[in-house]
């Protein structure tokens, strides 16, 4: 699997962005995605999860009713939809795929493919 990030960029606080992320390979469908961001000097962080069949999310506690996790497997694509952006949200985001069947994780070791990241930067 491959996966291609995008959609980031410069937004003052308290706007929108979504970004998306583009799969290949044909067991993407089966999959669990996960969006994760490492700010500067930071370790990366889960952001949002969601399962294979897109009934079942995970947020982390400092986006939860902010951010939106997403997916059309018949596009092979994953998005995150976020608003109300804070500063505190800039960070490069990383678009991930969990390729063992399980609920959605929020740890990084549980990622076996992951995108290049896309900056996305909330100036107050």
């Amino acid at each position: 699997v491959q996966l291609q990030a995008s959609g980031g960029g410069l937004v003052q606080a308290g706007g929108s962005l979504r970004l998306s992320c583009a799969a290949s390979g044909r067991t993407f469908s089966s999959y669990c995605m996960g969006w994760f961001r490492q700010a500067p000097g930071k370790e990366r962080e889960f952001v949002a999860a969601i399962n294979w069949y897109g009934d079942r999310r995970d947020y982390a506690d400092s986006v939860k009713g902010r951010f939106t996790i997403s997916r059309d497997s018949a596009k092979n694509m994953v998005y995150l939809q976020m608003n109300s952006l804070k500063p505190e949200d800039t960070a490069v985001y990383f678009c991930a795929a969990d390729s063992y069947p399980r609920v959605p994780s929020s740890r990084v070791l549980d990622y076996d493919y992951w995108g290049q990241g896309t900056l996305v930067t909330v100036s107050s």
